[in-house]
């Protein structure tokens, strides 16, 4: 194997490490030393690789973006989606995953706004960009923001374990904001099951 290739697998193997941690211990548990001892990788291996915590950060939100285009052509791949709403879909969809992921990508965003609030900022300009499509895309923009927001709010509040939702309402909810028909006309019909 390569040194790149060997580079790159440490490096995926440290971000892995660094979700467990994020996820089990919290942001204030994200050391060199604890990402050495999860991640099996020397710590002079580990700040080859990032040389500081603040490059740690940035590995893992870069890694966030990565996922979430992943899963976004994966979905768009398997779902007949109308163009007009791949955008809006593949983001619903996305959040949507990341709660079901054992160790959520979204713990970098936290770890970030904990750590280095100003590695945020990238994502800000990127949801402004989104937003600005999302609106173009949809015959009602405020109603595509409505439901990117209310993705992103589910998403969140699962994460910080402070949702009332079960599972199967919370995945009611997102099959409801994925359903392009009940949208239609400014206004979800009620198709909920009491």
């Amino acid at each position: 194997m390569d040194n790149s290739t060997r580079s790159e697998r440490s490096r995926n193997t440290a971000i892995k490490a660094a979700l467990a941690i994020l996820s089990r211990d919290g942001p204030g548990g994200l050391t060199f030393d604890a990402l050495s001892r999860e991640s099996g990788i020397s710590k002079g291996g580990l700040l080859h690789q990032f040389r500081t915590k603040t490059g740690v950060l940035k590995a893992l939100l870069d890694y966030q973006r990565r996922y979430y285009g992943e899963v976004e052509i994966a979905y768009l791949r398997s779902h007949h989606v109308p163009e007009r709403a791949q955008r809006l879909a593949a983001h619903i969809a996305t959040m949507r995953e990341t709660i079901n992921q054992r160790y959520s990508v979204n713990r970098a965003v936290l770890a970030a706004l904990v750590q280095e609030p100003e590695l945020l900022d990238s994502i800000r300009e990127t949801h402004a960009v989104n937003l600005t499509r999302l609106r173009e895309d949809a015959s009602d923009g405020d109603l595509a923001v409505f439901r990117w927001a209310a993705a992103i709010g589910l998403a969140f509040t699962d994460l910080l374990g402070m949702s009332p939702l079960s599972t199967q309402e919370r995945e009611r909810l997102f099959e409801r904001l994925l359903d392009e028909e009940c949208w239609q006309g400014g206004a979800p019909s009620d198709t909920s099951t009491a």
